[in-house]
């Protein structure tokens, strides 16, 4: 039987539960999802890689479908390479369709057999992004609702008082 796997890329620094719930939610159409954390040369990220890679893969340690890998590099090589043919996009809103549609079809030019899957949040995370979540970090605000267990510990430690 082939094993249907989607790609989810992201900076994820750090990664929320919104990001949480899409993978959550994905699985029910793929039997494996891979989180593929990325440096972004236009953001400057609170966490290193290796720190994002480690949060990450603590976010999903109860999902056994769930493999975290990192790479640099366009993400079709990445996905050829993976030998993948899907891309998995959240939508939080309007703007994320815009940007992200532009993305999916630069990728389908540049690798024609891989498609882009967009699922929309859920309701409670729409509002939901890592600008947010760092802010609140660095105000000493409640993080539980917005992030796992493992990001809120490393967030309270960036930002001790």
């Amino acid at each position: 039987m082939v094993k249907r796997t989607a790609i989810y890329p992201g900076t994820f620094d750090p990664i929320t539960l919104g990001h949480v719930d899409i993978v959550q939610r994905a699985l029910k159409l793929f039997d494996k999802i891979v989180v593929a954390v990325t440096s972004n040369p236009q953001k400057k990220s609170m966490f290193s890689l290796k720190e994002r890679v480690s949060l990450t893969r603590k976010s999903f340690a109860k999902f056994p479908s769930v493999e975290v890998d990192s790479f640099d590099g366009l993400l079709v090589d990445y996905a050829k390479k993976r030998n993948c043919n899907v891309i998995l996009r959240g939508l939080r809103e309007l703007s994320d369709f815009e940007h992200e549609f532009q993305h999916a079809i630069v990728n389908r030019k540049l690798a024609g057999s891989i498609e882009t899957v967009f699922i929309m949040t859920s309701a409670k995370y729409f509002y939901l992004n890592s600008t947010v979540v760092k802010e609140i970090a660095l105000l000493h605000g409640k993080l539980d609702c917005f992030v796992p267990k493992a990001v809120e510990e490393a967030l309270r430690k960036k930002f001790k008082k």
